[in-house]
């Protein structure tokens, strides 16, 4: 009778540690001054990885290869450099979960001051239900999140940059 109390009991606990809300260290009850040192270092012309972003064909995508980290959470964060033909940047330091599909924003890039600035919207959002994010779907589909599957390494991810698409898929 005991041992069935305390499987019921550790049954019990596991269900209700595992039911509980995904909580993102990074920026959870955190304040700017504190997420501030945690960011990696503005981007860098020789650290950027170009990669092709489907059918917006207009613009160029890169990601900064030193920026790419992949957490005990498994989410991938990285820098994402979008530029015009004019030259104009939109720099942001983003996540991404593959597991639930979701995207966040953590900070945008001043190009002026070369630093990073809150983002003021950075919830999780599922990447379906946000049509300009083409980049980060196909960062999701060909090379972070292969068949699901969630890259472990960063080294990982930047072989995959490399090779225009991840080992374990074909275009």
């Amino acid at each position: 009778m005991k041992t069935a109390c305390r499987l019921s009991l550790c049954l019990f606990l596991t269900a209700c540690a595992s039911s509980g809300e995904f909580i993102d260290t990074l920026d959870h009850n955190r304040e700017w001054g504190a997420i501030q040192p945690l960011l990696p270092a503005y981007p860098q012309s020789e650290n950027l990885l170009e990669f092709d972003a489907g059918p917006a064909r207009t613009l160029r995508y890169f990601i900064d290869a030193d920026s790419i980290s992949v957490d005990e959470k498994r989410i991938i964060r990285y820098s994402l450099i979008i530029r015009s033909a004019q030259g104009a940047e939109n720099v942001s330091y983003e996540g991404l979960r593959c597991e639930t599909r979701e995207h966040k924003r953590y900070a945008l890039g001043n190009s002026d001051t070369r630093e990073w600035v809150r983002a003021r919207a950075s919830a999780w959002q599922p990447l379906e239900h946000v049509a300009q994010l083409h980049a980060q779907k196909e960062l999701a589909k060909y090379y972070f999140c292969p068949r699901g599957l969630v890259v472990g390494f960063a080294s990982e991810a930047i072989r995959a940059l490399k090779a225009g698409i991840h080992p374990k898929l074909e275009r």
